[in-house]
């Protein structure tokens, strides 16, 4: 696994790069969608709607041994000395993912890539265990748990929040399963809206849509009552 950092948010200053000495056995992902259930007085029901997607989650766990057992990683410090055992390792990884930079006073931000596993994100949490020792008390082996959260570019999230606004017009192709009413609730999160997207496509039979038919949907602002 390589860990590459970057002092700004769109990955473009690199700063500096970490190879694990030995590969993680597993790592966990987690997504969290938040969801709205309140309801009007007097229905039975209704539908979540989805009102924020957090950040993803990954956790992994990372070993540093200066046993002599297992070669030092690409870069170690154990390769120019290991008289302080493991926390020559663990000073380099620390500072590279938690320094602050002086323009602005946050840490880096990172890229976690190994396999398919590609991974932009922030560190959040750090756990250091100790495992092993020498007679003197000197640190050999650690197993450090790190969690990450996920930091999407601000260039990449500006276009996906302009591409799926409900400021802009958008052009759908009807499928066969489609209705004017869910079509609506997919864009504008209100089903109610179907009656001004009807009059603005000159729709006389809202309820029975022409599959491969083009729909527009307008920005919802000029059409709200």
């Amino acid at each position: 696994m390589k860990i590459l950092a970057f002092l700004d948010c769109n990955y473009t200053i690199p700063v500096g790069a970490y190879v694990a000495q030995v590969n993680p056995e597993t790592y966990s992902q987690s997504y969290v969608l938040e969801y709205e259930h309140t309801q009007a007085l007097g229905t039975s029901g209704k539908s979540a709607r989805v009102t924020l997607k957090k950040p993803d989650k990954l956790n992994v766990e990372l070993l540093f041994d200066a046993t002599g057992v297992i070669e030092p990683g690409l870069g170690s410090a154990l390769m120019i000395s290991d008289e302080l055992g493991v926390e020559a390792d663990l000073k380099i990884f620390k500072e590279m993912m938690m320094s602050f930079d002086s323009r602005s006073h946050r840490p880096r931000f990172l890229i976690l890539h190994w396999g398919t596993l590609l991974f932009k994100c922030v560190l959040s949490s750090l756990e250091v265990k100790y495992t092993l020792f020498r007679p003197n008390g000197v640190p050999i082996r650690a197993a450090v748990t790190a969690g990450f959260t996920g930091s999407t570019p601000d260039l990449l999230r500006e276009a996906i929040e302009k591409f799926s606004s409900p400021d802009l017009t958008h052009a759908r192709e009807v499928k066969q399963t489609d209705t004017l009413l869910s079509l609506c609730e997919s864009i504008y999160h209100d089903s109610s809206l179907y009656i001004k997207v009807a009059e603005v496509n000159g729709l006389t039979n809202f309820r029975k849509l022409r599959a491969g038919s083009k729909v527009y949907f307008p920005p919802i602002e000029k059409h709200r009552t």
